[in-house]
């Protein structure tokens, strides 16, 4: 009869087993999901006093390119050499095509791009000021078409994915009471989850319910602030902690870094890297930063390493007008964060 310790060893065995036959299975590094945006980029605006009527601002050319996490991060993911699919609702316009060009010319699956026949393309104009700060007009459009069965309709595209990355908490305000289920029923799969923020963050509800169910969650404090009504990022964690969170765990401090929790008790400070040129635009830098986070633990770079390789993506990504013009390859990204 087999004692307790081969019985222990011979179900390790078999987890170690289980998880290989489902990583033999994923073609698909990571699904991005959500906000699929065209941005309109316009600098420089001034942002510190209201624009008014009847003013003629002149600025430099206006460029058009893609937004959302869906392609921000996605193709931040893509060009770090991660094969991504992206997967969100978009209209039946000219707007869609700009983006399926774009996102297909940097290596990514736009199969799971589902046309909405009678809502338009979710589009923004992004103001951007001389120092890079912006501010935004948006339409929300097809995307806001996203609900409960858009996923639990789709699973076999998570099951054959690794993680996925859903964007963004506050501004889903149809889906995020189904996010519990949703995630449940994609980690059901083998696929990890993810979760980024936008917006003021919203509130803790429904996040307290969606929390348990996240493998990773990093918010900027912003939105973490007015998630918990608490200005620290250690206390911060906690109350995700008392929520039942038990995956990776951040808070992303801008000019300071971030701080990531792999489990509970344990912090970890990552320190900001200084942007390989000029600061130019901001947009898009946290969902750079969290697709280089991503990236990192995909090729098992450990925390710390993953948590640099995130800060030099952020760092690469305010070089250059949008969330994708100033992102590298992961080699170049590695040498800016260090790790190489």
């Amino acid at each position: 009869m087999k004692n307790i310790e081969e019985e222990k060893a011979t179900d390790t065995l078999k987890t170690i087993e289980r998880g290989k036959t489902i990583e033999r299975g994923k073609t698909i590094d990571c699904v991005l999901c959500g906000s699929c945006v065209v941005d309109i980029l316009v600098r420089p605006v001034p942002l510190e006093r209201p624009i008014g009527g009847g003013r003629l601002l002149q600025t430099d050319p206006i460029a058009m390119t893609t937004g959302g996490i869906v392609s921000n991060a996605g193709i931040a993911l893509a060009r770090l050499g991660a094969k991504v699919a992206a997967f969100s609702y978009v209209g039946l316009d000219d707007w869609a095509e700009l983006i399926r060009k774009k996102l297909d010319a940097e290596g990514i699956d736009v199969r799971f791009l589902m046309p909405q026949p009678d809502r338009g393309t979710s589009t923004t104009v992004v103001l951007v000021d001389s120092t890079g700060e912006r501010s935004f007009a948006h339409c929300v459009g097809a995307p806001k078409r996203i609900n409960k069965a858009s996923f639990l309709d789709n699973l076999e595209l998570f099951a054959r994915s690794r993680t996925m990355l859903l964007g963004y908490y506050s501004l889903m305000p149809d889906l995020e009471r189904d996010l519990p289920e949703v995630f449940a029923a994609i980690r059901e799969t083998g696929c990890r989850t993810a979760l980024d923020a936008a917006g003021d963050g919203g509130g803790l509800q429904p996040l307290d319910r969606i929390l348990p169910h996240l493998d990773v969650y990093v918010p900027s404090l912003a939105e973490a602030r007015h998630q918990t009504g608490c200005n620290d990022p250690e206390r911060i964690l906690e109350i995700y902690r008392e929520c039942g969170a038990g995956g990776l765990l951040g808070v992303k401090l801008g000019s300071q870094g971030a701080l990531l929790s792999p489990a509970p008790g344990r912090l970890l400070r990552i320190p900001a890297t200084a942007p390989p040129g000029p600061v130019i635009d901001t947009t898009g830098a946290g969902d750079a930063f969290y697709a280089g986070l991503l990236c990192g633990l995909l090729r098992e770079l450990g925390i710390e390493g993953s948590g640099r390789l995130a800060a030099a993506t952020g760092a690469c990504c305010v070089t250059a007008l949008g969330a994708s013009a100033g992102l590298r390859d992961f080699e170049a990204t590695a040498r800016v964060a260090g790790l190489i």
